[in-house]
């Protein structure tokens, strides 16, 4: 499963919209845990560590090594994923 990031808009900031973004997606991702969920970080300008971290982290614990993170090239993205990684002590499978 991919999940276009651009689909909840450029500018993703602020915990409440995360949590939010997360929310509208969840009927839609994979029950097990084996099946991939590839994130795609194209066209998104801005990423903010409140929000990758109300979106991101609850899927990195449940999908682990199958949760993909694809296109991360931007500054803002770069940035928020390493605080991530750092925070939570994870690693990002990047592709």
């Amino acid at each position: 499963m991919t999940i276009e990031l651009k689909k909840f808009g450029n500018l993703l900031t602020s915990r409440q919209f995360g949590k939010e973004a997360l929310s509208a997606i969840s009927l839609q991702l994979p029950k097990d845990n084996s099946e991939e969920v590839i994130i795609d970080f194209s066209d998104v300008s801005t990423f903010s560590p409140s929000w990758g971290d109300e979106f991101l982290s609850p899927l990195q614990k449940k999908y682990q090594n199958n949760l993909i993170l694809k296109n991360t090239d931007n500054p803002s993205a770069k940035a928020t994923i390493e605080i991530l990684e750092e925070t939570n002590q994870v690693k990002f499978k990047k592709r």
